[in-house]
């Protein structure tokens, strides 16, 4: 039987809610391995004057534990 973990993580981009979630994925897959899927939690934009300034999203990441 697989044993999967669920870490959550934060991430930003100042390009896109898509390059934010790929940046969670870049960081994270440095340090851990097997990673099955990405949930986004949540997303916000920060705001500077009129315009989006970067992205935010929260996201649960799954992954396989070796046994």
């Amino acid at each position: 039987m697989a044993i999967v973990k669920v870490i959550e993580v934060i991430a930003s981009s100042d390009k896109s809610i898509d390059d934010a979630v790929r940046n969670c994925l870049k960081e994270v897959s440095k340090t851990v391995h097997n990673i099955d899927s990405i949930y986004v939690k949540d997303i916000k934009a920060h705001v500077k004057g009129d315009q989006i300034s970067s992205f935010g999203v929260i996201c649960k990441v799954s992954f396989r534990v070796d046994a």
